[in-house]
């Protein structure tokens, strides 16, 4: 059920950071999934090294929301570039 979780967690902060994030992303349901997930686990890991959180403590809504942004961001400029 953990796995469950995860990615219904990490679709819900990716649908929120596209949505809060100007500009249309052509991302599909996967990507947009692994978008959150990897806005959650960075957020743990960032503040798990800044002493917010714990060992195994989740990282907060709120956190993972905008490290998911700045990922977003990374990845348009990453589209923008493309093969030249």
């Amino acid at each position: 059920m953990g796995i469950v979780w995860t990615i219904v967690v990490g679709f819900v902060v990716g649908v929120i950071a596209k949505w809060l994030h100007p500009g249309k992303e052509n991302m599909g349901f996967i990507v947009t999934v692994l978008l959150g997930i990897g806005g959650s686990f960075l957020a743990g890991m960032l503040g798990q090294a800044m002493g917010w959180y714990q060992a195994g403590e989740g990282a907060g809504f709120i956190a993972s929301i905008v490290v998911a942004i700045v990922l977003l961001v990374i990845y348009g400029r990453l589209q923008d570039k493309g093969p030249q």
